[in-house]
């Protein structure tokens, strides 16, 4: 239940002149996701443990919304042309690939949670659907795991070292929360698979080992959401003065072209991109030439001329 974290120049969170601000309203989202996340976690020790299930819905939809928003933030960028991705495999299998992955896997885990809370509400007509709800609660823990380790395999040219010293504090949390939530999800699936579900349904197919590393899963989430916010930041004001990755394998030569051979640019294009060609009618303005500077020639004093003194 992780989203992207790339340092890619190649991105897109909104219009132009609040690029920044997108940016940043995604990296906050998520950190308000993990939030309700580990309060959806803690509440199934309360009295009202249906409550928390309702949480992890809110979380993981909110995961899916900033999940979705990074795919469209990278695709935006490249104008949609897909075929970019055959010439550079870290924009397939990164920034393309591991936002949809998280997404599928954030879909998956909120399904099981939907079938074992609507069980829990109505206490009747998905006994057939629970031992499939244990399922989807380990398939979207595996995706999560696919997804952060795309995440975390990028090649850097060109960042520098704080750069990356930033990506990787954002990077190793995801997984390692990843990791928790999966195997969470296999231990409670194994240990619900030893018992009769005839007497186990809705609430009791969540044992404790698998709330206990949903909240340590969710902490290392928030830990890697609250540098991701950070990160965000720190590259937004070394805007200009810190270099980012740029497309590879001629797939950056490749949409400067074809965006050439366009009558229009992308309306959705960072200023730094725009190249003013000049024309004919932008010409600079004439500056008269200056014209040699002349001595004033100060007049010689009549009384001098008589005394013959020198000037």
């Amino acid at each position: 239940m992780v989203k992207l974290a790339s340092a890619r120049e190649s991105r897109m969170y909104g219009p132009r002149l609040g690029r920044g601000r997108g940016e940043n309203l995604n990296a906050a989202l998520y950190l308000l996701a993990t939030v309700v996340l580990a309060g959806g976690f803690v509440s199934q020790f309360s009295q009202e443990p249906k409550s928390g299930l309702v949480l992890l819905l809110i979380a993981t939809g909110f995961i899916i919304i900033v999940n979705v928003h990074d795919l469209i933030a990278h695709l935006v960028i490249i104008d949609f042309r897909l075929r970019l991705l055959e010439l550079d495999l870290q924009l397939a299998l990164v920034e393309v690939a591991v936002p949809v992955v998280q997404a599928i896997g954030s879909l998956l885990f909120f399904l099981g949670i939907l079938i074992l809370f609507l069980q829990e509400e109505k206490a009747y007509g998905f006994f057939k659907l629970e031992k499939h709800a244990l399922r989807l609660l380990v398939a979207g823990p595996m995706l999560w795991v696919l997804g952060s380790t795309h995440n975390s395999c990028q090649i850097y040219e060109r960042a520098d070292g704080h750069v990356q010293i930033l990506q990787e504090s954002v990077h190793v949390p995801f997984l390692m929360g990843s990791l928790l939530f999966l195997v969470g999800a296999i231990l409670n699936y194994l240990g619900q698979k030893g018992k009769s579900l005839i007497n186990h349904h809705g609430l009791d197919l969540l044992g404790e080992d698998w709330i206990w590393f949903g909240i340590f899963g969710s902490i290392l989430f928030f830990t890697g959401g609250m540098n991701n916010v950070v990160k965000v930041f720190k590259m937004q004001q070394m805007e200009g003065g810190v270099r980012l990755e740029k497309l590879r394998g001629g797939a950056q030569e490749r949409l400067e072209e074809e965006r050439g051979g366009d009558d229009h640019f992308p309306l959705m294009l960072n200023h730094d991109h725009i190249i003013k060609i000049p024309t004919t009618d932008d010409k600079p303005p004439h500056t008269p030439s200056a014209k040699p500077r002349v001595a004033a020639l100060t007049p010689t004093p009549y009384k001098d001329v008589l005394l013959g003194h020198p000037v």
